[in-house]
Order: structure tokens, then sequence, then C-alpha cells
């Protein structure tokens, strides 16, 4: 291989590595950068959530010894007869009722349901023996007893608090209150939130999402599945495993999951940060999900823009060092040339006289080429200049294709004035008069635009409002829509973009007038303009349901003079003159073929006002 092929090869591929690396660094560093911040913001969700749902339980903490300051409840422990079981049992239905909780019942020391405030119902508890519950377990021991399950008289799940009552020093039975903790779900929903709740089992037992619940967040083993089931605390449920694809811890109570959820298509939808505590008084982890799709998003976009900026500096390096040794390897033969003539001259001098007339005919070979130089030069100099007023009689051409719209508008408007003035409708006469004016300057602010495009005038950098434009533009082009249905769907905000407005309705006439040429023949012809923000700058979409965009047309469509158009239906100079007038506002005009027809993306910048006024 020879060194001419080799070093390109060789500047390629150092390229090529060098906006790999440079782009997976940034993109690392990115991903790394957001993880930080959106745990420091689920940090703060975290505390919120954490202390909602301390704070809820804290409410019901004080509720069952406070039967230990009744005295009909200890009479009734010590002798349970009816009268003293229908005054509890009136007792606790008032309190459950002020308090806003499931139920309260007392349990004697064996664990039988004496009182509750669901007496009245045929689902009372009364009766009933708990004592394999763990609540009772732990009072009967002296504890506060504090279990969430599903209760196994109507399903119902809760949360028991429970305390010891004594009678004389001695535990004589359990106050049990069962709170309703589904109004937290409720709330983290409404915050838009991916919370849960998973108790010591790792079985979750609140969650934002009612489909997570009941799911384990680890496998369990089948004895401990067994003795669960025993239990009774879940009551029947099948504990199924949480669709958890993969989990990878980055730090303590810091995780990344990715969930099998089927209603999330894109993979990236699936990843989330999770982030746990524990809370107070309790087994329980309260875990908050944080997706981390944008995060990704984001890094993925900044990692592109670096490997850009990288590529164009490399690029530019490489062309500044090759310009730099073509300087260099002129100056060396411009020297070289300089030392061969003064040895030629020495020479020329010793010679004898015989060489004088061959000298002379040197000389004059000499100027004769030194004149046919600058003959030459002064030939290409005229060439170029002819080459720029070639590209500027291109330019001046496009004026037709501009102001057939506007023509046909004004031909119209002038012959219905005629109608108007013959039938003494003097007032819409006078109507289409001044519109017939705005149109006459509009022209000449069209005509002017060709001008600009050679160079950048004072008006390049005006203001332009998108309503107005497209407005504007539509008119021009209301003869071409009464004449085929066309249906126009405008989705776009009235937004102030940095542009002089007569260029703008150029480009939007261009663009819209293509599509309509597209939508020959198509019978629910549709032309869709949309549009959206992308940080200072506003991206509009003009986009049609026609035959599309073959891709030896679109490597083709910005070039002057190129056409699909039958010959004498355009010059080819639309879409150059609508790229040229968004690039001199610093803006961009792209095509994109869709599946049914094809669009154009034309983005430029806001002005900066309109950009305050957003953030």
């Amino acid at each position: 291989m020879s060194v001419r092929i080799r070093k390109p090869l060789f500047l390629s591929c150092l390229l090529l590595g060098l906006v790999l690396l440079c782009s997976t660094l940034t993109y690392q560093f990115s991903v790394q950068h957001g993880i930080d911040a959106l745990r420091e913001q689920g940090n703060r969700q975290l505390e919120l959530h954490t202390r909602g749902v301390e704070s809820e339980i804290e409410r019901f903490v004080w509720l069952p010894g406070l039967l230990q300051l009744n005295p009909v409840t200890l009479q009734l422990l010590q002798s349970p007869d009816a009268s003293h079981q229908l005054e509890v049992n009136r007792y606790l239905a008032a309190m459950n009722e002020r308090s806003g909780t499931l139920a309260i019942y007392v349990l004697d020391s064996g664990g039988r349901v004496l009182a509750a405030s669901n007496w009245r119902r045929s689902d009372s508890y009364v009766g009933e023996d708990l004592s394999f519950r763990p609540y009772y377990t732990d009072a009967m021991a002296g504890r506060p007893g504090r279990f969430y399950g599903i209760g196994s008289t109507i399903g119902e799940a809760g949360y028991y608090l429970s305390s010891p009552l004594r009678v004389n020093g001695r535990i004589a039975g359990v106050a049990v209150v069962k709170v309703r903790l589904g109004q937290l779900e409720a709330g983290w929903r409404k915050a838009g939130a991916d919370v849960f709740i998973a108790d010591e089992n790792g079985v979750i037992i609140l969650a934002s999402k009612p489909r997570w619940r009941l799911n384990v967040i680890h496998p369990l083993s089948q004895e401990r599945r067994n003795q669960l089931a025993q239990s009774l605390q879940y009551h029947w449920a099948s504990l199924p495993l949480l669709q958890l694809k993969s989990r990878r811890t980055l730090s303590p109570g810091l995780d990344r999951w990715e969930l099998s959820d089927p209603d999330v298509a894109a993979p990236e939808g699936r990843l989330f940060l999770a982030q746990s505590r524990t809370l107070n008084d309790t087994r329980w982890q309260l875990t908050l999900l944080s997706p981390l799709a944008a995060v990704k998003a984001a890094a993925w976009t900044h990692a592109m823009l670096a490997a850009t900026i990288v590529a164009v500096l490399t690029l530019l390096l490489i062309a500044w060092n090759e310009r730099r040794k073509v300087i260099a390897t002129r100056l060396s033969a411009r020297e070289a040339l300089q030392a061969a003539n003064s040895e030629l001259e020495r020479r020329i001098e010793e010679r004898t006289a015989d060489l004088s007339a061959s000298n002379e005919r040197l000389l004059a070979e000499i100027r004769e080429r030194e004149l046919a130089e600058q003959t030459l030069r002064k030939a290409q100099n005229e060439l170029i200049q002819a080459g720029k007023l070639a590209v500027i009689g291109q330019m001046s051409t496009s004026i037709a294709h501009e102001l057939n719209q506007p023509l046909a508008a004004l031909r119209t408007l002038s012959g219905n004035t005629v109608k108007f003035l013959a039938r003494g409708a003097y007032d819409t006469a006078a109507a289409n008069l001044k519109t017939i004016g705005e149109l006459v300057e509009r022209m000449g602010k069209i005509t002017g635009s060709l001008r600009s495009f050679a160079r950048r005038s004072e008006h390049a950098d005006g203001q332009a409002r998108l309503e107005t434009a497209v407005d504007a533009a539509l008119f021009l082009l209301q003869p071409r829509l009464s004449r085929h249905p066309v249906t126009v769907q405008r989705e776009f905000d009235d937004v102030l973009l940095a542009i002089d407005q007569t260029r703008l309705e150029q480009i939007l006439v261009n663009l819209i007038g293509n599509a309509l040429d597209a939508l020959q023949g198509v019978p629910t012809a549709c032309v869709r303009l949309s549009g959206q923000r992308d940080g200072g700058r506003y991206q509009l979409t003009v986009a049609d349901n026609g035959g599309g965009l073959p891709e030896q047309v679109r490597q083709h469509l910005f070039e002057p003079f190129f056409t699909t158009k039958p010959q004498g239906s355009g010059l080819g100079l639309g879409l150059t003159l609508s790229a040229s007038l968004a690039a001199a506002a610093n803006g961009t005009l792209q095509a994109q073929p869709l599946p049914q027809g094809a669009a154009f993306v034309l983005q430029l910048p806001l002005c900066p006002e309109q950009e305050l006024h957003h953030v």
C-alpha cells in the first residue's frame, strides 16, 4: 500500500477513534451526572413520602392504649357478661367512627374476640379466634404489636396496631386497631410517583401501581411460602415475583432496576433508579422508582454533540496542517526557482559574446511567458467573477417562480374589483383594492429578497410571527387550495422567529406549494403544519400524504435547477432559495421521508424575548 493511500487511511482511523472515545466518555459522564441529579431529587421525594407514611401511622398509635383507660373494657375482661359486652361494643363503634379506622376490637387472654366495633355486621369479628396473629402474641408478651395483613374474615387488607390490656398488673387481654393505608396509594398516584412499600418478607403491601401489590421483590423459598400460606397474612394470594428483569446495586439503598413491563414498548422506558429507605418502628422498606429514560436520552444527545465537535475540530486541524504544508511547498518552490534564475544569470554572464544573442532570445521568451501567466491569471479572475454573476442570474430567474401565486391573486382580485365597481359595491371594491396594494407591496419585498440572496441584508435578522406568515402563505396559495380539496392541519405555536417576515413567507409558500404539487390526484389530500420548541429554536414541519420522496430524488433536492415537475412547471430553484434564506437566518431546511408522503423540517432561532418569555 502506497504512502498516499496509507496516510488518509490512518487519519480516518484516528479521527474515528477520537470521535468514539470522546462520545463514550461524554456519554458515561452524562449518565453519571444525570443519575447523581436524579438521586438528589429522589432523596428529597423519598424523605417526603417516608414522613407521609410515618405520620399516617403515628395518627393511630395511641388508640390501642386508650382502651386501658376505659373501666368497662377492663370489667369485660374480668367478667365477660352480655351487658358489659354490649356497652363495650357501642363504645368501640363510636371510637371507630370518630377516628376513621377500619375496626377496633378487644381480645381476651386466649386470643378470642370479646367485643368489636363491627358487632352489628354479619361479618363481625366477635367470637373469632385470632390467637395465630403476630400482633396478639406481641401484645401478650408486653410489647406493642405492629402487623400488616389481609383480614381472615372478609379479606380486607389493613395495618394492625395492638397494645396489652392489664388488670391488676396482669395482662388480661389485647386491644387492636385496624387502620386503612390505601389513601397513601391514592396520594402517590396523584403525585405521579412510582412508589411501593415492601414488608419484612419482601412482599409489596402498598404501591402506586395496583398491579405491583402483593408481588414479591425477591424470590421466596417454598418453605417460607408454606409458612406465609399457613399464617394467612396475605389471605390466599399467590405472591408472584415482581417482573424484575435485572437488578444492579450502585450503592447502599440505591439500585438500578429493569422491569419487564408489557405496557412499555421501548427498553429505555423500563429502566429505573431504585432508592429505598427503612420506615421507623417497622421492618418495612419504602422504595421510589425514578425513570432513567430522560437521563439516557440526554446522555446520547451530549455524546453526539461531543462527537460532532471533536470531528469538526479534528477536520479543521487536518485542513490547517494541509494548508500549511501547501504554503511551505510553494515557498520552497519559489526559493528554488529564484536560486535557479540566479544561477542561470551567472552562467549567462560567463558565456562569451557569441551567446549574447541567445541570452536576449531567452530573456524575451521569459517575458512572453510572464505576460502569458498574467493574461491567464486575469482570465481566471474574470471566470470567477462570471461564475458569481451566473449564480446571481440563476437566483433572479426564480422571481417568476415566487410571483406566480401573488400574480394569480392579483388577477383574481382585480377582476372581482371591476365587477364590484360595476355593481356599485364600493366597500367591497375598496377592500379588494387595499388587498391589491398589500400584495403589490409584498411583491416588491419578494423581488428585493433576490438581492439579499447574494449578500446579507439588514432585514435578514428581523422578526416574524409564524401565525401571520402561515396565514399569508395560505392566502397566496388559496386559488390552488380551492381547485383541489386539501385539508390543512395547523398544530403549531404563534412564536416570534428571528427572520424577516417576507423571507419566512417565501419559504412557507415554497414548502406548502411543493406539498400541494405532491398531492395532485390523492383522494384524501392533507397538509399538516406542526411545530415544537427545541431549546432556543423552533422546528416547523410541513408534511403531506402524497407519493413521497425516492432516495435518488432526496440526494438532489436542494441543487439548483433540479426538479421532478413536468417541463415548464418549475425551474427547480424553490427549495434552493428556501434553504439559502433559512441559512441566512442561522436556520436549516431538511427533507424527511415518511411511510406515506414526505416532510420538510424548517428550524429557525427564536427571538431573545420569546426565549425569555418561554423560560
